[in-house]
Order: C-alpha cells, then sequence, then structure tokens
C-alpha cells in the first residue's frame, strides 16, 4: 500500500485552486469599488477605514472557526470543499445586494446596508479562503509547494486582473455610465457585481466538481498520521470553555515559524490595507486634482449639490483605481511564474524580503508622480483621455505587483511544512489572525492619522504604507525556516 503521497499534474494542482478566480475576482471588486461604492453613499475619508474594518473583523471571527470545523469534516463533498462552496454561495449574495444599498433605504440608511453587505462578502469569502488554502496543504505533496501555492498565487491575480478592470470596460466598452449623484451607486458599478457573483459560483462549481479530496485513510496515511488517534480527537467535541482553553493553548504554543512570519504579516498587511482604502482618494485629489473638500460630506451639504466636473472626476478616477489595481494582479501573476523558481534557486526568505522591499519603494514613489497633463491612452479595447500622472502610476504598480505575489504565497509555503498535519486546518485559520489583526489596526489609526496630521491630504497616507512595507521586508531576515525532518514529533507535537 502506497504510503507517500502521490505527486499531482500541472492539471491536478491548477484544478485544486482554479476556484481561488472566481473567489478573487469577487475580492478585487470589493477592494477597487468599496471605498468608491460608500464615499458616493456618504462615507467621509475618516470613516472610510472604520467601514471597511467590518472586513478584517469577519476574518479574525471566520477563519479560525471554520479552519477548526472542516479538519473535523468529512462528508460526501470531501473535507474543504462543503465550506468553500457554502462560502461562495453567500457571497454571490452578498455581492448581488450590495451596490442596491440605496434601494433599501425604507429599512435603514444606504452607507450602513452597504457596510453589512460588505460584512457579508467579506465573511463569506473567509469561508472560502481559508479552506482553499489548506486544500492545497492537503492535495500537494511537500515537494510541489512551492508550485502548488505558485499556482494558486497565478489564478489568483488572473481573478483580480479581469475584477479590477470590469467597471471600466463596462463604462469605456459597453457604454454603461460610471458617474452617479450623492446616496447612488454607478451603474457601471452595479452590473460589475451581478457578472462578479456569476463567474464567483462557476470558477468555485469547477474546482468542488474537478478535484476529489483523499479519503481519510489515505490522507491519514500520506501525512503520517495514526488514523485511530486522530478519528477520536476529532469525534472527541470538548465543552465549549475546555475547547476555547485548547484553541488558547495552539494560539501560544503555534510554530516559531509562524511566530516570525506574525511580524512579516503585520507590516505587510498594514499597508495593502491602506491601499484598498485610499488609492481613490488619493489619486482623485493627487492626479485629477480634485479639491479634499469634495470628500467631506458636511461640505457637499452645505453647497447643496456637486458639480458634474468633480462627479466626472470622481467617476473617472475610480474606473483608473480598477486599471492600477489590475496593472499591479498583471505584474503579480507575471512574477507568480517565476516566483518557484526563484525562491528554489535563491531561497525564499531572499526573494520574500526583497519583493516586500521593492514593494514599500513602490508606494512612497506616488509622490513623484503629478502631471495634470492630458493624454489619449489606447488600451487596445478603448481609448480614455486622462492625466499623465495617471500613466505614470503604472510604474510602481510593478513592484507593488511582485511585493503582492509574494506575500500571497512565499509566507504560506514557509508555514506549511512547520504545521502538524492533523492541525493544519485550525493553524492556517489562526494564521489569519496575522493578516486581520493588522488590518484592524490600520483601520482604526490610518483614518486618524489622514484627518489629524495631515488633514486630509490623502497622497501621503500612502507613504505610509509604503514604510509599513520596507519594516516587513526587514522582518523576513529574523524568520527561522525549520527543517521538514524536525517540524513534529512522534506524539504530532510541534517541536
Amino acid at each position: 500500500m502506497q504510503s507517500q503521497q502521490p505527486k499531482l499534474s500541472f492539471w491536478q494542482i491548477w484544478n485544486v485552486s482554479f476556484g481561488f478566480l472566481g473567489v478573487q475576482f469577487g475580492f478585487a471588486l470589493q477592494n477597487a469599488n468599496v471605498s468608491r461604492i460608500l464615499s458616493d453613499l456618504g462615507a467621509d475619508l475618516h470613516s472610510l477605514s472604520l467601514f471597511w474594518l467590518v472586513a478584517p473583523v469577519m476574518g479574525l471571527l471566520v477563519q479560525p472557526i471554520v479552519g477548526a470545523a472542516s479538519d473535523r469534516t468529512w462528508n460526501r463533498l470531501g473535507r474543504r470543499r462543503p465550506f468553500i462552496l457554502g462560502g461562495a454561495i453567500l457571497a454571490a449574495i452578498g455581492m448581488f445586494l450590495m451596490p442596491n444599498a440605496p434601494l433599501f433605504v425604507a429599512l435603514m440608511a444606504p452607507m450602513i446596508f452597504g457596510a453589512l453587505m460588505l460584512a457579508l462578502m467579506d465573511a463569506s469569502f473567509n469561508v472560502c479562503f481559508q479552506p482553499f488554502r489548506s486544500l492545497v496543504s492537503d492535495m500537494v505533496p511537500p515537494e510541489q509547494r512551492n508550485i502548488g501555492y505558485s499556482v494558486q498565487s497565478l489564478l489568483i491575480n488572473i481573478g483580480a486582473v479581469i475584477g479590477s478592470i470590469l467597471p471600466f470596460l463596462l463604462t469605456n466598452v459597453v457604454g454603461l455610465s460610471n458617474s452617479s449623484s450623492a446616496g447612488e451607486v454607478a451603474p457601471s458599478v452595479i452590473w460589475a457585481f451581478y457578472i462578479g457573483a456569476t463567474i464567483l459560483l462557476g470558477s468555485v462549481l469547477w474546482t468542488v466538481i474537478r478535484t476529489k479530496e483523499y479519503s481519510p485513510t489515505d490522507y491519514y496515511r500520506y501525512k503520517g498520521v495514526d488514523p485511530k488517534l486522530a478519528e477520536a480527537e476529532a469525534a472527541y467535541k470538548a465543552p465549549l470553555n475546555q475547547r476555547l482553553k485548547q484553541f488558547i493553548s495552539l494560539v501560544i504554543n503555534m510554530p516559531t515559524t509562524m511566530k516570525q512570519l506574525a511580524v512579516v504579516q503585520f507590516f505587510s498587511w498594514f499597508a495593502l490595507f491602506i491601499m484598498w482604502v485610499y488609492t481613490m482618494p488619493v489619486i482623485t485629489q493627487h492626479i485629477w486634482n480634485i479639491d479634499k473638500q469634495w470628500f467631506d460630506p458636511d461640505f457637499i451639504a452645505q453647497v447643496g449639490s456637486i458639480p458634474e466636473s468633480v462627479i466626472a472626476a470622481k467617476g473617472a478616477a475610480g474606473d483608473w483605481v480598477g486599471i492600477l489595481f489590475a496593472a499591479y494582479s498583471v505584474f503579480a501573476a507575471i512574477f507568480s511564474v517565476f516566483l518557484a523558481k526563484l525562491a528554489d534557486k535563491f531561497g525564499r526568505k531572499f526573494i520574500y524580503s526583497s519583493s516586500l522591499l521593492l514593494g514599500g519603494i513602490s508606494y512612497v514613489s506616488f509622490l513623484a508622480f503629478q502631471d495634470l497633463t492630458p493624454v489619449n491612452v489606447n488600451l487596445l479595447i478603448t481609448q480614455v483621455t486622462v492625466p499623465a500622472g495617471a500613466v505614470d502610476l503604472l510604474l510602481p504598480m510593478i513592484g507593488i505587483g511582485i511585493a503582492w505575489a509574494a506575500i500571497l504565497a512565499m509566507p504560506y509555503a514557509m508555514l506549511a511544512g512547520a504545521l502538524p498535519p492533523n492541525k493544519t486546518g485550525i493553524y492556517m485559520g489562526i494564521f489569519n489572525f496575522t493578516v486581520a489583526l493588522p488590518q484592524i489596526v490600520s483601520g482604526l489609526v490610518a483614518g486618524w492619522i489622514l484627518s489629524s496630521v495631515f488633514d486630509n491630504e490623502a497622497k501621503y497616507i500612502i507613504v505610509v504604507a509604503g514604510v509599513s512595507m520596507i519594516c516587513g521586508a526587514v522582518a523576513v531576515f529574523f524568520v527561522k525556516e525549520p527543517k521538514l525532518a524536525a517540524i513534529v514529533n512522534e506524539e504530532g507535537e510541534v517541536v
């Protein structure tokens, strides 16, 4: 009987992660457009980051629970696939409802309804994310993990590219309007969310149908785990207080590699949160030269209406955010193709650190690009006229894309070999604390920094993101990767 986990073909690895394309498609639509939607619905710059807090909070609450549950789940669909499918269905519901927030004004303020739908979407994305990460760890043998997580990174970025540019395409190719009055959502954004929900469900169904998870017997044999011990542990349901103590114990005794990666993750995701929340106001002010007062709901209420020129500029800037986010995703997808080979040749730590350093420098370089000269840009599928500075911002997207590809792959590749097989799901869920916590901290302080320190001059908050990511690059060198043979002792404990 074969005891070594079989290698997978490229297309088997592809199918394992294909659903992540759709999940990231929806996530990209959220990242590129939620600030735009909430701003149109009445949020000011300071409160934007506070509304965005629902996203990491949902991740913090959902992923450890889902991770532990998926570790204990074995049914006809498998171990991870039930959660992936369920999360996709809920995320699609949220994507259909969020851009229609003004329709529910009789129930609650559109801005509050939009925030609730953001919470539903992000909670559902998180239900998908963690089992997808664990599915790769379950199905891909250790010697193929670099390529496994690199393929996942590639698919993530393909989904992110398409999702990011979709509102732009619907405006400049299909002809839907990208402008909206106060309290409304642009038609191009509404239809983008409808399409995104459909693609999300379709790609997840592909993975669910095309990937067959190992049976418990095969899984335990390949991972070197005593099946009787594992099944007894899974079947035992301890009282709530005991489970809480066990969870706290897992956190306290997490592998050293995981603790060290947490520091890197803090600086990386602190920076990413700032980018997602504030890129739209940054380029609207800095590149389209729109005064910061047009992001102040009180000022808008005093003047009574927003000039058509400001509405048009906000719509164009909002679309260009999608182009910039698509650009960094394209560069990330290209880099992810070479990431596994570069990591094998030069070492994961060197590639990871260099990537974060380049990303940090790219954020800071935003200050160097401000040219208001109108230029005509041929994007093959359409032509648009934008400020030259908007085109120049494509250059730092290269560095940000490289950093993004590394963030999506390297910490998980470094972590996977440090986890006990029968605790992979819950530890991957706990590891999401290192993604969610820095975003929560960023959400709590970034808006205050922007309003109190920078007087709502949004370009300077991107510099803060750059400094944070550079700190992450330094922290990588303090991470120690254990040898595979020294990860788990005979009792299945981390050593």
